[in-house]
């Protein structure tokens, strides 16, 4: 079992940065971890994740967004830079035990989601 608690969402304004955090116990059990979005009346998104020695990217974040994964303190973290009114999404952790990286139907675990707001 995969526990995934989130933190550090928040306000900001365009052009600015927030860090989100996501406490996962049993990370190192899954092959990706990562976060998804969604914005009001859209679908959930894939926006980053890495297992395997490889991080993926949403084209719409790449440059900006960075993750990373600690799987000895069980940790993943988002770090967004230059953020956009587009942004503006609930994000979620997730992890997948064998899924692809990009297909929200393939994880297995999710965390309770935490609002990032990007004012103009």
């Amino acid at each position: 079992q995969v526990t995934l608690v989130e933190s550090g969402g928040g306000l900001v304004q365009a052009g600015g940065s927030l860090t989100l955090s996501c406490a996962a116990s049993g990370l190192i059990k899954t092959k990706y971890a990562g976060w998804f979005r969604q914005a009001p009346g859209k679908e959930r998104e894939f926006v980053t994740t890495t297992g395997w020695g490889r991080t993926y990217y949403a084209d719409s974040v790449k440059g900006r967004f960075t993750l990373s994964r600690d799987n000895v303190k069980d940790m993943v973290t988002l770090q967004m830079n230059s953020l956009k009114p587009g942004d503006t999404a609930v994000y979620y952790c997730a992890a997948t035990l064998n899924g692809a990286y990009d297909n929200a139907h393939d994880y297995d675990f999710w965390g309770q989601g935490t609002q990032v707001t990007v004012s103009s």
